[in-house]
């Protein structure tokens, strides 16, 4: 039995909360297309698992101190799932904290992640780091 889009992201998350990054990128496809918001502080783009986990995950984790993603909803909108949740974490470099609310958008194809695109106050997490 496949699972479906919901539960593919379900298990993302699931593997975030235990801190299994490569079980977090699992069903990420090779030519996935990742999008941290312009002003996060690993804002771009990124081609492939790889990418991401030493792009995004790497950083973050080395960046900061108990950094996490709390998910509140998982919305099922077919080939996409949304995910709405907080961002929270204490900047290394500063000892400051932060608190932001976030939006992931997962695009889905064959069960596989093709796409991811965050959305997020920018301005929240740049203030921990300064």
């Amino acid at each position: 039995m496949s699972r479906s889009n919901l539960d593919v992201v379900a298990a993302h998350y699931a593997a975030s909360d235990r801190g299994d990054v490569d079980a977090m990128l699992a069903d990420v496809a090779a030519d996935v297309h990742w999008t941290e918001m312009a002003g996060f502080p690993c804002g771009g783009s990124y081609r492939g698992p790889e990418a991401v986990k030493q792009g995004v995950f790497a950083r973050l984790g080395a960046e900061w101190a108990g950094y996490r993603f709390k998910l509140e909803r998982l919305i099922d909108a077919g080939d996409h799932v949304i995910g709405i949740g907080t961002y929270s974490g204490t900047y290394r470099g500063t000892g400051k904290a932060m608190q932001a609310r976030v939006a992931h958008v997962w695009r889905l194809a064959g069960g596989q992640v093709v796409a991811f695109e965050q959305f997020t106050d920018t301005l929240l997490v740049h203030r921990a780091t300064v």
